[in-house]
């Protein structure tokens, strides 16, 4: 297994990663060390490497702002991490390649050792059209830059060296093989997904117990918990208006993730039914929550979906936005961008979802979908099929 130094890229995959592990497969997993230990935990031997992306505490301001400035550390840290995924796998070439989306050594490796290679996709994956559709509109400024035609041409070139002729767009975006690690209800545009190539198995949580447990207070009649995941976090305002939103609502408890990049002194006075965390056990919190306010990233919104829990999503980059809005179409969640995200916005979405039989029904409804998905087991089932000697399922 290859992934990146990233908890949304990680955490989908772990669950999996532990069931081969417990079926008596031996799993390596290149990560950079800052991972290792929890990687590690799963069984698996960790293979360290040194990485050149920012990591998963850095200012959400080191990714830059425009789509080069996303795209380009993630060639380059390709490039420079090869060689040391290269030399660590000397001599002990695996049968199965399994793969992170953002992990581009991984599939450059299953083609120079010649065996099979899976993506393990932790968030939407590409449908028929999604160039047309998608991809196009968005490169077609890039594109004509002299820094955008700079960034193709590195990464054919680095492909060319490897022996492969894939465009890069395709060869980022399609893979031969891949396990979706989200449940098809997120997935836009489902019925022209290529289903000979993509698989949806849903969410592949476990039980989370190392990550601690939330006891709801006493005489809390509404619980919600506010979290826009792990890097996008650097939204004091955005927090101020949440506990301006929930302070003095009756009944009602808040739990605020604020990260690592905000001193709970930004946020002013605090009321008693508000705590403020840089961290939370968030899955533990959800089971129990009324109410969810998330960036809607593809493991928070599983996540929600899983647990039948309200949603209002505030987007904050990437998939997330795509994510906000099919959350808004299944009707089990409001969408408010940030700048609309005020105090009286949050407690008349708060309100009308909470109190909405609708709502439930389909929160209901979608989390009985999911549980027939297959979740962990089903995802180990899939790679076990493209072993060598196994059958394709």
């Amino acid at each position: 297994m290859f992934s990146i130094a990233a908890h949304g890229h990680v955490n989908p995959s772990l669950e999996v990663i532990r069931e081969l592990v417990a079926r008596g497969h031996r799993v390596t997993y290149a990560i950079p060390p800052t991972f290792a230990e929890k990687v590690a935990a799963t069984g698996v031997q960790p293979v360290p490497y040194t990485s050149t992306l920012p990591g998963p505490d850095a200012d959400p301001e080191a990714w830059g702002t425009t789509l080069l400035d996303n795209v380009e550390p993630f060639l380059a840290d390709a490039i420079q991490a090869l060689p040391q995924l290269i030399e660590a796998y000397a001599g002990d070439e695996p049968d199965l390649v399994l793969h992170d989306i953002a992990s581009y050594p991984a599939r450059v490796l299953a083609h120079r050792w010649g065996v099979p290679a899976v993506s393990l996709s932790p968030n939407l994956v590409a449908w028929e059209g999604y160039e047309e559709e998608v991809a196009e509109p968005m490169w077609s400024e890039p594109r004509k830059t002299a820094r955008g035609q700079a960034y193709y041409a590195r990464f054919e070139a680095w492909l060319a060296e490897n022996g492969i002729t894939q465009h890069p767009d395709r060869f980022a975006g399609r893979p031969a093989r891949s396990i979706v690690l989200i449940p098809k209800a997120l997935q836009p545009h489902a019925d022209r997904v290529d289903e000979r190539v993509h698989t949806f198995v849903g969410a592949c949580q476990g039980d989370r117990a190392d990550q601690g447990d939330w006891q709801r207070p006493a005489g809390a009649e509404k619980v919600a918990l506010v979290s826009l995941g792990s890097a996008f976090t650097k939204q004091p305002a955005f927090y101020r208006e949440c506990v301006r939103a929930f302070a003095d609502l009756p009944g009602w408890h808040l739990v605020l993730q604020a990260g690592r990049h905000v001193d709970p002194a930004e946020l002013g006075d605090v009321p008693g039914n508000v705590e403020v965390h840089s961290w939370v056990p968030q899955l533990a919190i959800l089971r129990q929550a009324d109410l969810f306010v998330t960036h809607a990233g593809a493991g928070g919104s599983q996540e929600g979906l899983a647990t039948a829990t309200p949603m209002i999503a505030v987007p904050q980059a990437a998939d997330q936005f795509g994510n906000a809005d099919v959350l808004q179409s299944l009707g089990v969640a409001r969408r408010l961008d940030t700048e609309e995200a005020t105090a009286d916005r949050l407690r008349e979405a708060a309100l009308a979802l909470v109190d909405d039989p609708e709502v439930a029904r389909r929160l209901k409804e979608v989390q009985a979908q999911m549980a027939q998905e297959g979740g962990t087991s089903r995802a180990a089932d899939l790679i076990e099929a493209e072993l060598p000697g196994g059958v394709r399922k």
